[in-house]
């Protein structure tokens, strides 16, 4: 998800409508998802492949992709997303906290226990749909420095983490979602994208 997991509520959903962004957040999310591959690329679709590498430019692709992430004003983001078909992925899930960057990551353990919950995408520019998903996680992979990392998460952060391994095995969230949600979800993206 370089991902909207945190949806506008919108006078059409019955709530009041979105504020407005500040004029420079708002340009500099326009800047951002620039770079952010959009729905319709075949790279979305693709497979990553794993990273041997941990160098310099390894840690500097994570710098990059955490600044166009929060720019974006996402909690998470797939290097699929900006074209690189690596298996790196980043989020933040607590606005001010640390950047966490997984590399090659693997899910080792997730739970029976499942949440459905709404989910967007910035490849996906205005698409929502609801995603059911383990509640808890545990994930081995390497940080950008190539340590051996295993990550327990639940609730808001397992989710991000799953949505993101999604991306690196080329699977979007309307390939999870229901029939219905995927026919909406296209007549948005219509709507969206330019012919």
């Amino acid at each position: 998800m370089a991902e909207e997991l945190d949806v506008e509520v919108t006078e059409e959903d019955g709530g009041a409508p979105a504020p407005p962004l500040d004029p420079e957040v708002a340009a500099r999310r326009e800047a951002a998802l620039r770079h952010v591959v959009q729905f319709g690329d075949p790279v979305l679709k693709a497979k990553a492949l794993p990273v041997d590498r941990f160098d310099d430019e390894l840690r500097a692709e994570v710098g990059r992709m955490g600044l166009l992430m929060d720019d974006a004003l996402g909690v998470g983001l797939a290097a699929t997303q900006l074209g690189a078909l690596r298996r790196v992925l980043v989020y933040r899930v607590v606005a001010g906290g640390p950047l966490a960057a997984l590399v090659n990551p693997v899910l080792d353990w997730s739970s029976k226990e499942q949440e459905l919950y709404e989910e967007g995408c910035l490849s996906l520019p205005r698409v929502h749909v609801d995603i059911e998903r383990p509640v808890h996680v545990r994930v081995n992979a390497r940080d950008e420095w190539g340590e051996p990392l295993t990550i327990e998460a639940s609730g808001l952060e397992a989710r991000v983490i799953q949505h993101e391994m999604d991306h690196l095995d080329g699977v979007l969230i309307l390939d999870r979602a229901s029939r219905e949600q995927r026919k909406e979800a296209m007549r948005a993206l219509r709507e969206t994208l330019p012919a």
